[in-house]
């Protein structure tokens, strides 16, 4: 026991600086790829501590870059370190670290969008959905390019309970632009209130732990950035599959600065539209002059259980896309617009002795 616990309370040997190893490997943060470093530790270390207990814990870092957050990480004591790092040029950096900490590190060269994390974790850290969260975390300072559509994606692994979920309400400790992570948290009533607010807040516990200014990063952002930490719910607030709900959240707020029903309305074809809207709106009960961000979880949940039934009712009403039919009603008229056009040129193009007669 003695010998387990001087392990994992084990330092990492000294190594060069995340600023050294920016000049050793001549690394340089690549602004289409939204690359920001943090070279401040303490900065680092209370990332990691905001993620809680992680001693003999499994983590997965993302995008780990120099490997700032990596070296907190390590040093907090983790069972293991899985690195899944997209850009080639932090890999010898990354195999430094790994060599210094043996046993301890994995590194992958790949995208987290298309990583297959179910598969990354001992099958026997894998607990029951009810049960505590697993001793499993991901925690990565994410580029603000894909930071979106990666919580989206793992909000419908948490729905779904594939994925990086597929062992259990694994929690997540994740920067981003604070702009976002208002949204994330934003309560009802609020500006910030938005898609993001309700499609993480019906699926996990959302805290906002802290924000970071801008100038700590290499490059400076032009924004500050805040770390926000997610639980995933033993129960989701809206018991309907992601994708309806995704649809029924992201037409309400399509419009958000008018009033809700204009958003509901889009959910339904062209010729039933405002029959269908003002139906659902009755039997959700929800009151069509509050604006999206007014509307409470309670709402949202009244809404995607009543179109629920509707889809039912209507099999082919869940594949309707407004946009497509606004398309293809633009192309329509394009073409009209076209063939009335070829038909004025035709006349421009007679003969002058043909005009004449």
């Amino acid at each position: 026991m003695a010998a387990s616990r001087q392990l994992t309370t084990l330092r990492l040997p000294p190594l060069p600086t995340i600023g050294e190893i920016i000049k050793l490997f001549k690394l340089r943060a690549e602004k289409q790829l939204s690359q920001n470093f943090l070279l401040d530790l303490r900065l680092t270390d209370k990332i990691v501590r905001n993620a809680g207990d992680l001693k003999d814990a499994h983590v997965c870092e993302v995008g780990p870059g120099p490997g700032g957050i990596t070296r907190s990480i390590l040093n907090a004591g983790v069972a293991e370190l899985l690195l899944v790092e997209k850009d080639p040029r932090f890999i010898p950096g990354l195999q430094m670290l790994s060599d210094a900490a043996p046993g301890k590190v994995r590194i992958v060269h790949g995208d987290i969008l298309t990583y297959k994390l179910e598969k990354a974790f001992p099958k026997h850290l894998m607990k029951n959905w009810e049960d505590e969260p697993p001793d499993i975390h991901i925690i990565g300072n994410l580029p603000f390019s894909v930071s979106t559509p990666l919580i989206i994606k793992w909000l419908e692994n948490i729905s779904n309970r594939d994925g990086p979920f597929s062992y259990g309400r694994t929690q997540m400790t994740l920067t981003f632009q604070k702009e976002v992570a208002e949204r994330l948290v934003a309560a009802t009533g609020t500006r910030q209130r938005s898609r993001l607010s309700i499609m993480s807040q019906h699926l996990c516990t959302v805290h906002k732990c802290f924000t970071i200014p801008g100038k700590a990063f290499v490059p400076k952002p032009q924004v500050d950035v805040t770390i926000v930490h997610f639980t995933p719910l033993v129960q989701p607030k809206i018991k309907q599959p992601f994708k309806l709900v995704e649809k029924v959240v992201r037409s309400v707020f399509q419009f958000r600065r008018k009033l809700c029903h204009q958003g509901v309305r889009v959910l339904f074809p062209e010729a039933e539209r405002l029959e269908k809207a003002e139906q659902l709106l009755r039997l959700a009960d929800v009151d069509p002059t509050l604006r999206p961000t007014q509307l409470s979880m309670f709402h949202f949940k009244s809404l995607c259980d009543v179109y629920r039934k509707m889809c039912d009712e209507d099999p082919k009403l869940f594949a309707y896309n407004y946009r497509e039919e606004l398309k293809e009603k633009r192309d329509r008229k394009r073409s009209k617009f076209e063939r009335t056009k070829d038909g004025s040129s035709d006349k421009i193009m007679l003969p002058v002795a043909e005009v004449s007669d």
